[in-house]
């Protein structure tokens, strides 16, 4: 009774250590979400940190015209319709300060639109 008590107990102890484990990782896998607006001749934020490994989704929401948003080092390149928005997942693989910049012709200020990501260890 006592050696069958005790592997229940295990059992039990097994189980919730798993359901921790899964729970952890999901939370951890969930990317964090943050919107963007693009509107001439700007991204608002015009900046954001981001931590190296930790998935993100970048809500691209263009306000007046067609833009884009081209991070060449990072593998981002996503364009966005007047008015619409583009969900952009990526999981930042290294850390440094990186440049975005409009990929889609919108005035005489676009070579001036940049989002700048500072991703951290």
């Amino acid at each position: 009774m006592k050696l069958k008590f005790a592997y229940l107990t295990v059992l039990a102890a097994i189980m919730a250590i798993t359901q921790l484990f899964v729970f952890a990782t999901s939370a951890q896998r969930t990317p964090r979400r943050i919107e963007v607006a693009a509107r001439r001749f700007e991204y608002t934020p015009s900046e954001i940190t981001l931590k190296k490994g930790e998935p993100v989704v970048l809500v691209l929401k263009s306000v007046d015209v067609d833009h884009g948003l081209r991070l060449k080092e990072l593998g981002v390149d996503a364009k966005v319709n007047k008015g619409q928005t583009s969900d952009i997942p990526f999981t930042p693989t290294m850390a440094g300060t990186f440049v975005g910049h409009c990929s889609v012709f919108c005035g005489s200020g676009h070579g001036k639109m940049t989002l700048t990501l500072h991703i951290v260890e």
